[in-house]
């Protein structure tokens, strides 16, 4: 592809959206995407990596451009009636889908009156050394983002322990987990070299399955085995310390790899590409 003082052509300017994971033979391959161009990030690894911020901003879901943004990339009429910003993203539980009901019922239907997996998810190495359940969430996905949702999370390990037909259940399920498993995840501690440890995850399933209502045994999944998942982030890890293209328009230096969706450079700066959609960059 041509370039043009050293950035990209095609694609200066294109609105920024989270990278593109897919698993191929147990490694995590990212592809960057914006607007028509897509190319592989493997390549980048190791190498000279530039990031610039053009100062425009465009809302994920409508297209119109903004000055700032409201949660992540939506303008402040998008986060008040976009579907994609509506309460049971965060909250399942709440979801009202399978009743015809939401912001959108055709986007609902489509999106959240769909088969959902409800799973656990080595995101971190346990702090100290009690291990255990530590370092492991439960979380709630759509069936066909697997294994896309526990790449973005940056799992390194992650078992299905139950499948619903509609996304409040999973939700459901999610929030009896609770007591016992986290739901979010650090993303220092995710950054870091975690081995994958199948006894624990084993283990964290069968208590958590003994914990499900018994309402929802009937979703439980028993017999699935853990998914291994490998990043391209080579080298020993520094000191690291998160970067916002508005308060550093640009960023560049040698790409010291990729987990969940954090870009990381060797000097230790780290970017949350997921945080920075509708940002329109150019790459060099």
């Amino acid at each position: 592809m041509a370039a043009t003082q050293g950035f990209l052509c095609g694609m200066a300017g294109e609105a920024l959206r989270k990278m593109a994971g897919s698993l191929i033979g147990g490694h995590v391959q990212y592809t960057w995407r914006m607007g028509a161009t897509a190319f592989a990030l493997a390549d980048r690894i190791g190498g000279p990596f530039t990031l610039r911020f053009t100062g425009e901003r465009t809302c994920i879901a409508c297209g119109r451009s903004v000055k700032k943004f409201y949660g992540q990339g939506l303008c402040f009429p998008c986060l008040q009636g976009s579907p994609e910003a509506s309460e049971c993203i965060v909250r399942p539980e709440r979801c009202r889908a399978h009743l015809g009901e939401g912001r959108d019922p055709v986007w609902e239907r489509t999106h959240h009156a769909q088969e959902h997996v409800v799973y656990l998810a080595r995101t971190s190495a346990a702090a100290g050394a009690s291990g255990g359940r530590e370092g492991i969430k439960v979380g709630v996905t759509r069936a066909t983002q697997v294994p896309v949702r526990w790449i973005d999370q940056g799992a390194v390990q992650a078992v299905a322990i139950a499948r619903t037909p509609y996304r409040q259940l999973a939700g459901a399920l999610e929030v009896a987990l609770k007591a016992r498993f986290t739901d979010r995840t650090d993303w220092r501690r995710m950054l870091q070299q975690v081995p994958p440890d199948t006894e624990t995850l084993i283990a964290a399933r069968t208590e958590a399955l003994a914990a499900a209502p018994g309402e929802l045994q009937p979703f439980l999944l028993h017999g699935e085995q853990p998914v291994t998942l490998s990043y391209p982030l080579a080298g020993q890890l520094p000191k690291v310390v998160s970067v916002s293209l508005e308060k550093l328009p640009e960023i560049s230096g040698t790409l010291l790899g990729i987990k969940g969706q954090y870009l990381v450079w060797k000097d230790g700066r780290v970017l949350n590409v997921r945080n920075h959609a509708g940002h329109h960059v150019e790459i060099g």
